[in-house]
């Protein structure tokens, strides 16, 4: 989603967004008490991270060889608020230090009601939330691309407020996210309008040492053309990375901005598998999922190296993309994100591998149908300031 000014939620064809949280996935099958069951690749419902019909996932099974990610990484989720109960991220929630330990714990802000911890009414941050960092469920099929960090949750959109509130609490949750330790900041809002305010807090992030990534929206526009600048993804920041959506055949997804200059890279879009609440699951398209997986590859580079600076995890994640012929002219890289090759453009030995995906059993996931729940695409679920 690009939340900010005006919004198109996400729905199922025929529903309307209310719909989706009661359509999505429900596991059929239980995990006793103490039983202890292996996560294997080819469970794995999210193509983005691993499938074989048009290898064009981010390797992140590879990369899990190297690096799950550690607790001590904040990633600040600034969204419609987080589910912190979901079982398969409750366990990855930040909680506010700061707050006494016979006070009940805090894991973030909800600035729509000005009061702590952010519950998802909506479902969208949920979502993003799981695809940056749920923890990895054999029975669901469900798992980050991080499988372990601390999500931090700061809510700042609702549907009933008009767009300069939700502009006004974007500003007020970027702050929090930096006063408040994260590394990294997820944010899928945008729109046209060049904001100071917002510019001069993305910007204290940048001084923070904090990554910011954001979605280059979905309006199927290029965004070089002044006309079409999108915000913040086009704020002239060193810390700012730009996120464009592929599909599962390494195509631009139809809904997707693009900009040889303005936006950086691609990631896996189009009907993403994910957690949302109520302990439900489901599908999401648009550069908000992109946008996720990319927080969740920045947020293994510094797991496994805590001193890198946005500078550089912006120009690691660039360098190490794969290219795509269909993004040359189109993005600055004319690649998308590879979490494997990332990883390992920090050093070291390279692990030895299992097997290649065929082998490992991803054949299975291009079979399995992507459009379970089929989702209005042209960037329904993605929204505008």
């Amino acid at each position: 989603m690009s939340f900010k000014r005006i919004v198109k939620v996400a729905v199922v064809v025929g529903l309307g967004a209310s719909s989706l949280t009661a359509m999505g996935y429900a596991p059929t099958a239980g995990v006793s008490k103490g039983q202890k069951i292996s996560f294997k690749p080819e469970l794995i419902k999210n193509w983005g991270l691993a499938n074989f019909q048009g290898k064009s996932h981010i390797s992140a099974v590879d990369a899990w060889t190297i690096e799950k990610g550690s607790h001590s990484i904040v990633v600040a989720v600034i969204d419609t608020g987080v589910d912190a109960t979901h079982k398969d991220l409750e366990k990855n929630i930040w909680h506010d230090p700061s707050v006494a330990k016979d006070q009940p714990a805090q894991y973030g802000w909800n600035y729509v009601l000005d009061k702590a911890n952010p519950i998802d009414d909506h479902g969208h941050g949920t979502h993003v939330a799981g695809i940056i960092g749920a923890m990895a469920n054999p029975v669901t099929g469900v798992s980050g691309v991080t499988q372990n960090v601390s999500i931090m949750a700061v809510k700042y959109y609702s549907d009933s407020n008009p767009g300069s509130v939700n502009l006004k609490n974007t500003i007020k949750a970027i702050n929090f996210a930096v006063d408040h330790g994260a590394r990294i900041i997820n944010y899928s809002g945008g729109g046209p309008e060049f904001s100071e305010d917002e510019y001069l807090a993305i910007k204290k992030a940048e001084a923070k040492g904090v990554l910011f990534v954001a979605a280059a929206g979905n309006e199927h526009q290029d965004t070089d053309v002044r006309e079409n600048y999108y915000y913040p993804s086009a704020y002239k920041l060193t810390n700012i990375i730009s996120v464009a959506a592929t599909d599962i055949n390494n195509n631009l997804l139809r809904s997707s901005n693009w900009g040889k200059t303005k936006v950086d890279v691609a990631a896996p879009g189009e009907n993403i598998f994910s957690t949302l609440p109520n302990g439900r699951y489901g599908y999401m398209s648009g550069t908000s999922q992109a946008t996720a997986f990319v927080s969740g590859i920045a947020a293994l580079l510094l797991s496994k190296n805590p001193s890198l600076t946005p500078v550089q995890l912006k120009e690691i994640i660039r360098k190490s993309v794969d290219s795509i012929p269909g993004l040359q002219g189109k993005l600055a890289t004319g690649g998308r994100v590879n979490a494997y090759k990332a990883l390992l453009a920090l050093g070291g030995p390279a692990p030895v591998l299992a097997a290649e995906p065929e082998a490992r059993g991803f054949r299975a996931l291009a079979q399995r149908p992507l459009n379970l729940l089929k989702l209005i695409d042209s960037g329904s679920n993605d929204s505008v300031r």
